[in-house]
């Protein structure tokens, strides 16, 4: 799996980049980032639903989405969600509930509270993608989605080589270059309550993906 990330490093990592995420990263990771905002959307339906962003850093996703949402935003980097507070005053975004600092993988959020988690270009940062993963399936309500969009490396060919020589510098900005699709996949096997129900690439040239799973059980309940 290669060398493992820890708490510290992610967080340093980040603080680095807060001046200028949105100006280097903005436009690279647009589409994935609208992609998952329409996915998010779709699977709360005409009415609207709560949705949870996980790793929502400088909340450059949050005008996005539409007002009928309801958004809380957590991120583990004191300085990103800086930022997203000033957006979320200049911008007067009043659908959003809440922006906390707090480590994805031990929120302290309620069972079932929300019917969508959104979490771009996280999993591969985290030092345990398969706890956050079951802390996401928490506090997912039955029906609802985990939505994904990350770096997913590829299993063989060029992209792969670029992948490998690019390692050093994604793990300064917190990624692990060699986590595979099969990693999540097999994440929601054991788990038994969540299924993949997509994986789609995204631009640029597919180095990214769309990953939904959905959470199984009585709607009603």
């Amino acid at each position: 799996m290669g060398a493992e990330l820890d708490r510290s490093s992610v967080e340093r990592a980040y603080a680095r980049w807060a001046p200028v995420y949105d100006l280097v990263f903005g436009a690279v990771f647009d589409a994935g980032r609208r992609a998952a905002i329409a996915a998010a959307e779709h699977a709360c339906g005409k009415d609207g639903g709560r949705i949870l962003e996980v790793g929502v850093g400088t909340g450059i996703s949050l005008p996005d989405y539409s007002p009928k949402n309801r958004l809380v935003g957590i991120d583990l980097s004191e300085p990103m969600l800086r930022k997203a507070h000033e957006r979320v005053l200049e911008q007067r975004l009043i659908n959003v509930e809440a922006l906390a600092v707090m480590d994805a993988a031990r929120m302290a959020l309620p069972d079932r509270s929300f019917d969508v988690v959104v979490a771009q270009f996280v999993i591969t940062a985290v030092p345990n993608p398969e706890g956050t993963l079951d802390e996401f399936a928490r506090v997912i309500r039955p029906g609802g989605e985990i939505i994904l969009v990350n770096h997913i490396g590829a299993e063989i060919g060029a992209r792969r080589v670029f992948e490998t020589c690019f390692a050093p510098i994604a793990r300064k900005l917190g990624w692990r270059p060699e986590f595979r699709f099969g990693r999540l996949a097999d994440w929601a096997e054991r788990h038994g309550e969540v299924k993949v129900i997509e994986h789609r690439p995204m631009p640029p040239l597919g180095h990214f993906s769309l990953i939904r799973f959905r959470r199984l059980g009585d709607i009603s309940s």
